[in-house]
């Protein structure tokens, strides 16, 4: 959410900014806020002075009683009954007036960076680099399922009868692969510095309204009936919320946090034939890293972060790249966004495994997750976000890079240790 002062002084710059995100629908909405805002504004300062006078009134009211001036007395405690009647109106129309405020500027997108490039949708995302060499193996590379199902480790038949489309069982080694590289994943970012947290899978409302555009919350949560609350659809969300209303000393950031969490999300949307199987469904797990920081430090970080998920993914010699999202396809919180795509043989193209967000300083807006400097003045922290992995989706990109002519997948060395020493998989079938 953008700060509204900025919103008053800088309309033109609003508006050029919902153009570059192909939002012309949202143009009418500045000019409608700084009305909204000026109307609230005046509202409040005739409140204000209502209740000046109104104090000033009692202390009249007090001065003529002690002398004994009681027609005068009743007077003016005839005004401060009016007064009183108008300021109930007055603070009636304010509150309405600033939830509509509120409302507009919820939906009014984040300023993106210089840097973005302009694009209506993914299609005109721009590649960035490429690390690693990508292969297309001399032999046919198997749907993922296909390939799960010779190690007896996928069943979507049985989990479509126990939940429906869009869920899974995984079993026996490839669940055993899928929980190895979450454990890795833990240990890798602990290893760079991060603190390893564990959060709930469900917020509440305030939470959710605090991390992500409406658009978003509609097309990704589910609501837990009669209940305030939300199952997450990324645990960014509860590592976000942590610190929600607080005020953080400027000495004590950045923080760092990494958290493993199931995610649920509805997906709503079309689905295409290569998002069968495990590339989009409604349940899955992931690690995820968030950063609170000074606003000077968010550009710095947003590197680091990015460059986290490439170096995880190499270590396993998976190739991979980064992708820089358009205008168009960036969320409205989001100033800038990086993907990193992994290769795909079977494919022969790349595909999403994880994003990099920076956030600027809207969703410590919306949350209240104040920094105090040494001056003690306070600002609004910036918040990031990147996806380290998000396994079942990145086993299809493990797979078929690792997958032999005669059927065998071979476990890198540094996923070893966490599949029993194991060197490789032996298909059963």
């Amino acid at each position: 959410m953008l700060d509204l002062k900025f919103v008053r002084e800088n309309p033109d710059i609003v508006k050029q900014n919902i153009k570059n995100k192909f939002q012309d629908r949202k143009l009418p909405l500045v000019d409608e806020v700084i009305e909204l805002d000026a109307k609230a504004r005046a509202t409040q300062t005739e409140a204000d002075e209502l209740r000046a006078n109104r104090n000033k009134l009692s202390k009249q009211i007090g001065a003529l009683m002690a002398q004994g001036k009681k027609e005068e007395a009743e007077a003016v405690k005839a005004q401060v009954s009016a007064d009183a009647a108008k300021l109930a109106e007055l603070e009636a129309a304010e509150k309405e007036l600033n939830e509509k405020v509120t409302k507009i500027m919820m939906t009014i997108p984040n300023i993106i960076d210089p840097s973005v490039p302009i694009g209506k949708d993914d299609s005109e995302n721009v590649e960035i680099e490429k690390f690693g060499e990508p292969v297309v193996p001399d032999f046919e590379v198997p749907y993922h399922t296909d390939i799960m199902e010779r190690f007896n480790g996928i069943d979507m038949d049985a989990a479509g009868k126990v939940a429906g489309n869009g869920f899974y069982y995984l079993m026996g080694d490839i669940a055993r692969l899928h929980s190895a590289i979450i454990s890795y994943a833990r240990d890798f970012m602990i290893d760079r510095g991060f603190t390893y947290c564990i959060p709930p899978y469900m917020i509440r409302s305030n939470v959710v309204t605090g991390v992500m555009s409406f658009d978003e919350m509609d097309a990704m949560m589910y609501k837990i009936e009669g209940e305030d609350l939300y199952l997450i659809g990324t645990s960014e969300h509860s590592m976000i919320g942590k610190f929600i209303d607080t005020i953080t000393p400027e000495e004590e950031l950045p923080k760092t946090l990494t958290s493993y969490s199931p995610c649920f999300r509805k997906e709503k949307g079309a689905h295409g034939i290569e998002e069968r199987g495990v590339y989009r469904i409604h349940q899955f797990e992931k690690q995820e890293m968030i950063v609170v920081c000074k606003p000077e430090e968010s550009k710095m970080w947003f590197d680091k972060l990015w460059q986290n998920t490439v170096d995880f993914f190499r270590t396993m010699d998976i190739p991979v790249r980064t992708l820089e999202c358009c205008s168009g396809d960036l969320a409205d919180l989001k100033v800038k966004s990086i993907d990193v795509e992994a290769w795909s043989p079977r494919q022969k193209k790349y595909f999403e495994v994880g994003s990099c967000s920076n956030l600027g300083d809207a969703q410590a807006r919306r949350l209240k997750i104040r920094v105090q400097g040494k001056d003690k003045n306070k600002y609004f922290a910036h918040t990031l976000n990147n996806t380290c992995v998000a396994p079942p989706r990145m086993l299809i990109a493990f797979l078929e890079n690792n997958l032999q002519a005669d059927g065998r997948v071979l476990i890198p060395e540094a996923l070893r240790m966490y599949m029993g020493g194991k060197t490789e998989l032996v298909p059963v079938k």
